[in-house]
């Protein structure tokens, strides 16, 4: 088949790729004609693991191309995805929906054939009746553009994997006829043995919004327990570990740690709130307000901590921050618990140095006054305290005794809650974790000390 998809940032260069590793022919577009000019050339610009060669590999072979043309784009393909962001809008919690109406306004004008516009976007449960009604006036074509709802479930770290192999396929149409169309687009991976929900749009939309929700309920569920655990001296890795063996709870994202961040779960669960504010639900949903207080928290632990281990005040002391990137496998700083920690501490006073395998030219362009270094090695030469807030597999792999010579004071600081406790303690390191006891040198001084 032909299709484009608009948008071009994570999702829609992620979805282009992937297509076009699915034997179809797409014409990627965006408005941004430094981004198109990159895309054409072969390069992404992101951190995705395996996106650049599959994006290298389709548009060397032709069979995926970009421009800024939305008249190119309504001429090429008759189906068409809708990938762009949807923001936190500025003094709300509620979605920016901005990019998404500007897609239906700018494409919907060129539709004179019978179409399908796919909305790909985390979206307020209501949206895609109203972009319906706003193609089907807008396009020359009338009823015959029509719209349906594949909300995507993309993992950073994991994207190419989960478009290609995905865990489930959500359609939300209104038409036999546009759900036949989103079968046949993906019928490499519904061969595969990839479930298909059909549903209204309403539904669809809730989906997503719903899964979000509830995956950071569960973050926060086992941090709220870390703040018990470290007023009544239990240990929450313990704590997480017997229930997660119970099958209605599950083990997956119980390990406490400094929470969630990223361009998408925080916004995701505001929007979801604020939208049950605005349909007179509220009430349902008001639990989301204290998961983000909670997510939030962990984050003022955290330089709490640093203060502490450093006899009241970090400042003049020198703190290793490992990890600037909000997740492992990705460059994307976007609400970086790990940044936003750095950031506090800078302003405290301390000499904060950062390191991450990928994302420091994001972090740099950002926070221009932190420090930075070339290696884990480096970040943490001569320091007081070290933080580890990413949970690369490099940083999980360092060597404890070697590096326990290389740091002021051997003090760690596993804000993820990943690392060898009793590999690190070996080593001759002060041990805190969040929701953990304190494994600390009989006396192990100040930063001053």
């Amino acid at each position: 088949m032909r299709l484009t998809v608009i948008g071009t940032g994570y999702l829609g260069a992620t979805h282009a790729a992937c297509m076009a590793e699915l034997g179809h022919e797409v014409l990627g577009v965006d408005v941004d004609p430094d981004k198109i000019a990159a895309l054409r050339s072969g390069r992404v610009p992101f951190y995705e693991p395996g996106l650049q060669e599959l994006l290298a590999r389709h548009t060397a072979s032709g069979r995926l191309r970009f421009t800024t043309s939305y008249e190119e784009a309504a001429a090429f393909a008759r189906v068409h995805f809708s990938c762009v962001g949807t923001p936190q809008s500025q003094g709300s919690d509620a979605a920016d929906l901005t990019y998404v109406d500007a897609v239906i306004d700018a494409l919907a004008p060129h539709l004179t054939e019978p179409s399908l516009v796919i909305g790909k976007s985390t979206v307020p449960v209501g949206t895609a009746d109203r972009l319906a009604a706003r193609l089907a006036e807008l396009a020359p074509s009338g009823a015959d553009a029509e719209l349906a709802w594949n909300p995507e479930f993309l993992r950073e770290g994991f994207a190419v994997r989960d478009t290609l192999r995905p865990d489930r396929l959500v359609f939300g149409v209104r038409s036999p006829g546009a759900e036949a169309l989103l079968r046949e687009v993906y019928a490499p991976v519904i061969a595969g043995g990839t479930p298909v929900i059909t549903a209204d749009f309403p539904t669809a939309e809730l989906v997503k919004t719903a899964a979000n929700a509830f995956l950071a309920t569960k973050i926060s569920f086992i941090n709220a327990m870390a703040e018990v655990c470290e007023a009544t001296g239990a240990d929450v890795s313990v704590l997480a570990t017997a229930i997660g063996h119970d099958e209605r709870i599950g083990a997956r994202f119980l390990r406490a740690g400094v929470g969630f961040g990223g361009g998408c779960l925080p916004k995701d669960i505001r929007a979801f709130a604020a939208r049950a504010q605005e349909l007179g639900t509220g009430r349902s949903l008001a639990f989301l307000r204290e998961v983000d207080a909670v997510n939030l928290r962990r984050r003022d632990r955290v330089t709490e901590l640093v203060r502490e281990l450093c006899g009241g005040t970090p400042a003049g002391a020198r703190i290793a921050v490992l990890g600037a990137a909000f997740k492992p496998d990705s460059d994307d700083i976007r609400d970086s618990p790990a940044l936003d920690i750095a950031v506090r501490l800078h302003e405290d006073g301390a000499d904060v140095t950062v390191y991450d395998p990928q994302a420091m030219d994001n972090a740099r362009k950002k926070h221009p006054l932190l420090g930075y270094a070339l290696s884990a090695t480096e970040a943490m030469a001569d320091a007081d305290v070290v933080l580890h807030l990413t949970e690369w597999e490099e940083f999980r792999s360092l060597d404890p005794a070697a590096l326990a010579a290389v740091v002021g004071h051997p003090r760690i600081v596993d804000g993820r809650g990943a690392l060898d406790a009793d590999r690190w303690v070996a080593a001759g390191w002060d041990f805190h974790a969040l929701g953990r006891p304190a494994r600390v040198r009989t006396g192990a001084s100040g930063c001053a000390g």
